[in-house]
C-alpha cells in the first residue's frame, strides 16, 4: 500500500470508529508506530483530525477554518501563486476561485496586469479593490461564513454569462483516480460552472492535496488543464497525476522570493 493510499484509509478508518489509537493503525497497517505519528500529524496539519496523545479523533469531514488553513504552507501557496502568475496575459480575463491559494494568487497579480477579474471570494475581491486598472466582478450568492465565499444559484448564474481565459481553481483535494475534490457541495457545481467556461483551468494545490481525496468530487482530471503544486510534491502523488494525463507544473523552491513573470514554469 502507498502512503497516500494509508493515510486515506487512516482517515477513513478514524472517521468510522470516531478514534483510533496509533498502536492499534500500525498493527493494522503493518507499518511502525513512528510511520503512524507521521501520518496523524500530516492528517491533522490538513485539519481532517485530531491530534490526542496515543492516536487521533475524528472531526467533521471539513478542511478546517480559513484562518487555520491561512498559516499552513504559507511559503508553498505563495509560490503557486507566483507559478500562476506567469501563466496571465495582460488583457486577460480571469477566474480567482475560493480558498487561501486563490487569495495569493490575486496578491500575486503582476502590475502590468489589466484585465477582467471574475471571482466569488469576498477575500480576493478585497485584495484587488484598489487595482484601478483592473475590472474587478464580484458574483452574488449566499456567503460562507469563514472564508467569504459566495455559492448558490446566484454565483452559478453569473459563471454562466460569461467566458474566461484562465481560471485558478481552489482543491480539497487531487487524486489521479478520484480526480479534483472538495468539502463543499454547493462551491462544487460553482466551479464546474467555472471549468465549463473557461478556455485553460488550472488546479491550485499545495503538495499536501496531491494524492488527498476531499468528501465531494467536482470533476475528472481531464476536465483541467494543469495542477499547480509547489517543489515538494513527491514523485509518487505528481507521477500518479500525469500518468493519468493531467499536467503537472511545479514551482521552483525560491519561487517565493521572486517576482511573477522572471521565469517560466517547470512541467514535473
Amino acid at each position: 500500500m502507498l502512503p497516500t493510499q494509508r493515510r486515506q484509509a487512516i482517515l477513513a478508518e478514524v472517521r468510522k470508529s470516531s478514534a483510533a489509537s496509533a498502536d492499534e493503525l500500525a498493527l493494522r497497517f503493518g507499518v511502525s508506530v513512528e510511520t503512524i505519528r507521521r501520518d496523524l500529524r500530516g492528517l491533522r496539519d490538513r485539519g481532517l483530525l485530531e491530534r490526542v496523545y496515543g492516536g487521533a479523533l475524528s472531526v467533521q469531514s471539513t478542511e478546517g477554518s480559513f484562518t487555520a488553513r491561512s498559516g499552513l504552507h504559507s511559503e508553498r501557496k505563495r509560490a503557486i501563486a507566483l507559478l500562476a502568475a506567469t501563466l496571465i496575459e495582460p488583457a486577460d480575463t480571469i477566474v480567482i476561485d475560493v480558498g487561501t491559494t486563490a487569495l495569493e494568487v490575486a496578491r500575486a497579480l503582476p502590475p502590468a496586469f489589466r484585465g477582467r477579474v471574475l471571482t466569488n471570494s469576498v477575500p480576493a475581491a478585497m485584495e484587488l479593490s484598489a487595482r484601478e486598472d483592473i475590472e474587478l466582478q464580484l458574483c452574488g450568492g449566499q456567503v460562507r461564513h469563514g472564508d467569504a465565499a459566495c455559492f448558490g444559484s446566484h454565483a452559478e448564474a453569473f459563471f454562466a454569462e460569461f467566458y474566461a481565459d484562465k481560471a485558478f481553481l481552489g482543491s480539497g483535494g487531487v487524486h489521479a483516480d478520484a480526480g479534483l475534490t472538495d468539502y463543499h457541495p454547493p462551491e462544487v457545481v460553482t466551479r464546474r460552472t467555472i471549468i465549463a467556461h473557461s478556455a485553460a483551468s488550472y488546479v491550485l494545490a499545495d503538495s499536501s492535496k496531491l494524492g488527498a481525496i476531499a468528501v465531494h468530487r467536482v470533476c475528472p482530471l481531464s476536465h483541467v488543464t494543469a495542477v499547480l503544486t509547489d517543489s515538494a510534491a513527491g514523485d509518487g502523488a505528481a507521477g500518479a497525476i500525469e500518468g493519468s494525463g493531467c499536467t503537472v507544473l511545479a514551482a521552483p523552491p525560491e519561487a517565493a522570493g521572486r517576482q511573477a513573470g522572471d521565469s517560466h514554469p517547470p512541467r514535473m
